[in-house]
Order: structure tokens, then sequence, then C-alpha cells
């Protein structure tokens, strides 16, 4: 059994990411860190967040491991559905699933280095 899993990250999906960075800015003084063309990584909402341009889809809830490997099969032996196996990105990597009732979550860890 691995350690509780905490709330890390919240990710935003927006189709006009340019739009929806300018009135997270106006509305709630949001700065944000671009990481390419298609993802801003939101600074100062009081939790981790990013904007990525991709389809209009609910927020998605993103906790952390130490152990991803562990994540992982404690998740599916609690029964998810993985959507999306370990993959890298950079800084760290992470898996995403839908839990029983539907609920689709993430779970990363940072890369080692």
């Amino acid at each position: 059994m691995i350690d509780k899993l905490e709330m890390d990250y919240v990710e935003i999906y927006a189709p006009d990411l340019e739009r929806e960075q300018a009135f997270f800015a106006k509305a709630f003084g949001w700065d944000f860190v671009e990481y390419g063309s298609d993802y801003r990584d939101i600074q100062g909402a009081g939790i981790g967040g990013g904007i990525a341009r991709a389809p209009q889809a609910p927020p998605l809830i993103v906790l952390k491991a130490d152990d991803l490997d562990a994540a992982l099969a404690q998740v599916k032996a609690a029964g998810a559905e993985i959507a999306r196996e370990i993959f890298d990105f950079p800084g760290g990597r992470r898996f995403e699933f839908r839990a029983p009732g539907g609920t689709m979550m993430a779970v990363w860890t940072k890369s080692e280095g």
C-alpha cells in the first residue's frame, strides 16, 4: 500500500487557450508561464494548475505520488480503468484513469535527476 495521495494540480482544457488565459488573468489576477504554444502553467491560484489547448472537457484533477508504479497498481486494484498508461512529459511522468463512478483523474511524479 502506498501513502495517501494528495491533490496537487488541476488541468483545464480550452480550445481557445489565449482567450481562457486572458479571462483568468483579468477575473482572478493569475499569472502564467508559457510552455510552448499549447500549454500555460497557472501561477498564483493557490494550487498548481495549467491550461491545455484541447477540446473542451471537465478539469482534470492530478494527484502526486513518490512511487508512480505503486500508485498505478493501487489504482488498478481499486477498480479504476486506465485511460492512459504511464507516459513521460517535461519534468515528470504520469498516468490517467477513470474511477468506477466515471471521474477522470491522473497521478504524476517528478522525473528523477
